[in-house]
């Protein structure tokens, strides 16, 4: 017997990507949807509520263990813990303005500054006194030595700030921090900026005289005599005109428009008075000045102006000059008094 031909057995081929699962779509009721977003809003809610209440024991936190954890995550809270230090190590002196007759000075001396001085004048610096020099500069480019008027005022360094009293409304003030010697001289430390202190009082400056337009002067002449602000003027310029006389005499004070006029209160009587020696004088432009021991430097044509603080008592100001060119000195001594008396 003939054996039946056997068909061909065809390989299946493998799949080239990967088995992918069908999932069934299930389709919810709209009751279940609902259902479902009302729990993940709640979920959602009671998350944020969390975090909220967290920042909020941060604020008022008070160290009981129950909101210590909380406290300690708070980047603010551990700024809180930080104390600002005494000293930044700088050498700053700042001034700022308090009100038209006072200003406020704050400063900072470096450590290695005060060993400087010490290195540099040696044992006389003890001797000398911690001063805050105060500078009119009021319409003038401040050098150092051009100002009008100075005074001092002793100060303690390791106070860091002090108020000082300039009485001078509407004038312009720096100051210097240094130590005053015994014999007049002023070893400067630090310079501060220049502050404008304002006036006490109605600015002498006026404005250009100006017409109230026809609308604006009805709408105040109205509302002025209580008819409203539509009103319409019965005379015109000539009301205008005695509505400013009312204005600036207060006048309408009475029919409940102030005057914009500040009255000023009269301050007490008082006197204030003080004195500075300026010394000056000429040599060779090329010449070696020393005054009190410190050398100056001299202007181009061989001139020098310097002021001096000039408190009670006796002041010796030897002035010694050397020639460039040949071997001859020649010195000066001015010698001044000072004595203030005071009646009250």
């Amino acid at each position: 017997m003939k054996k039946k031909a056997s068909k061909p057995k065809v390989k299946k081929s493998k799949s080239l990507g990967p088995k992918v699962k069908r999932k069934k779509i299930v389709l919810l009721k709209p009751k279940k949807v609902v259902a479902l977003v009302k729990k993940k809003a709640v979920a959602v809610l009671k998350e944020n509520s969390s975090e909220e209440m967290k920042v909020r024991e941060s604020k008022f936190y008070t160290g009981s263990s129950a909101a210590a954890a909380v406290y300690q995550k708070s980047t603010l809270a551990e700024l809180e813990h930080k104390e600002l230090p005494a000293l930044y190590g700088d050498d700053v002196l700042v001034l700022q303005v308090r009100d038209p007759w006072w200003a406020h000075a704050y400063w900072d001396v470096n450590s290695r500054s005060i060993d400087r001085l010490r290195s540099e004048h040696g044992h006389d610096l003890g001797s000398g006194r911690w001063v805050l020099r105060s500078y009119d500069v009021s319409f003038i480019n401040f050098d150092g030595t051009n100002a009008h008027r100075f005074f001092d005022t002793g100060v303690d360094l390791d106070a860091r700030n002090w108020y000082l009293n300039l009485a001078s409304p509407g004038t312009s003030w720096c100051v210097d921090l240094g130590i005053l010697m015994p014999d007049g001289r002023f070893i400067m430390v630090l310079r501060s900026n220049t502050i404008s202190l304002p006036s006490d009082g109605p600015s002498w400056i006026t404005d250009e005289e100006w017409m109230i337009p026809d609308d604006e002067f009805r709408r105040l002449y109205g509302m002025s005599i209580g008819l409203g602000p539509n009103v319409s003027s019965p005379v015109g310029k000539l009301w205008q005109e005695r509505l400013k006389k009312d204005v600036s005499s207060g006048v309408l004070v009475s029919m409940g428009v102030s005057s914009p006029v500040k009255k000023v209160e009269k301050k007490p009587f008082w006197l204030v008075v003080d004195a500075e020696l300026i010394v000056y004088g000429a040599t060779e432009p090329d010449a070696r000045v020393t005054v009190q021991g410190r050398l100056i430097n001299l202007r181009k044509d061989g001139t020098f102006t310097l002021r001096f603080a000039l408190p009670d008592g006796k002041q010796e100001i030897p002035v010694v000059a050397k020639s460039a060119k040949i071997d001859e000195t020649r010195s000066i001594t001015p010698i001044v008094t000072r004595k203030t008396t005071r009646n009250p």
